[in-house]
């Protein structure tokens, strides 16, 4: 039982990671029906700049909320430069390249800046760990999921009691018809991507004191956050969440009773095997088009 909570602990963990960047994924995808498949390089850009600020004498906390706030500048302008451009238009598929090719500029400069070795982010939560029914666990670990849970409720409150929200649901079920209506689809779209990068940024600085901080952490957290975007639903912030929790419990499972090679096979084939099941993820809304 105790080797059952400890993995069930540190998946909750990990899957709060997944989470947050597949509540990036989703809003993007609602507002935009584009995505930044550099949203895991926004991750590892928040991590870095917080150990950067760090190493230059600023406060910890100064640090975490200048390394998210640049993380968000982030996002709105590559929403500017590398999507906006190609949505709307027969070479859809150019915001896919352009943000894959910004990724790696990204990871190319950070490794420059930051160097190829890594490094974590000192932090209190990770000062002494603390015992749960003889599980051990350090109370950074205990607070990425609790983050999470709370980032998903209030970007739902934000959709639903503010003009801001609300706007951002317009434009999602119909852009035209929100233009017509005199909301600014551009200006919304950018707040879609720069709040998602901002989540990105956090889960960064979250997740960097638990883990090494290197300039290539962002690849493989960034895509199984897509992967736990498509299979709890990417038009479900809640859908998203909950897969991503359960993603990361069930990979710690996998990794103690099989093996670290296993965890990538198994996770990858649940979001195949789901995808043939459900094609629109576990809690997505079938969408209907009418021609």
């Amino acid at each position: 039982m105790t080797t059952a909570l400890q993995y069930s602990l540190s998946g909750l963990s990990i899957g709060g990671i997944y989470a947050l960047v597949a509540l990036g994924f989703h809003i993007m995808w609602s507002a935009a029906r584009a995505v930044n498949f550099a949203h895991g390089d926004t991750l590892m850009l928040g991590a870095v700049l917080a150990v950067l600020g760090v190493d230059a004498g600023l406060p910890l906390p100064l640090a975490c909320l200048l390394a998210i706030a640049a993380g968000g500048v982030f996002g709105v302008l590559l929403e500017r430069f590398a999507v906006r451009p190609f949505t709307g238009t027969n070479a859809s598929i150019g915001w896919m390249l352009t943000t894959i090719a910004v990724g790696i500029m990204i990871e190319s400069l950070a490794t420059m800046q930051f160097g190829g070795f890594s490094r974590p982010l000192p932090s209190p939560g990770v000062a002494k760990p603390i015992t749960i029914w003889g599980a051990g666990i350090y109370p950074q670990e205990l607070l990425i999921p609790v983050v999470a849970v709370v980032a998903m409720i209030g970007f739902r409150l934000l959709q639903k009691r503010t003009l801001v929200g609300r706007a951002m649901q317009a434009v999602a079920h119909n852009r035209q018809a929100a233009s017509l209506m005199g909301i600014d689809v551009n200006r919304i779209v950018m707040l879609s991507f720069g709040l998602a990068a901002l989540f990105g940024a956090g889960a960064g600085v979250l997740v960097a004191p638990v883990i090494q901080v290197s300039a290539t952490m962002g690849v493989l957290l960034g895509l199984k956050g897509f992967a736990v975007a498509i299979i709890g639903g990417i038009t479900s912030a809640p859908g998203v969440v909950v897969a991503g929790l359960i993603f990361g419990v069930m990979e710690k499972f996998v990794e103690g009773y099989v093996s670290t090679a296993a965890r990538e096979i198994v996770g990858f084939g649940s979001m195949i095997i789901v995808l043939l099941a459900f094609p629109q993820g576990l809690f997505g809304k079938r969408e209907i088009f009418k021609v």
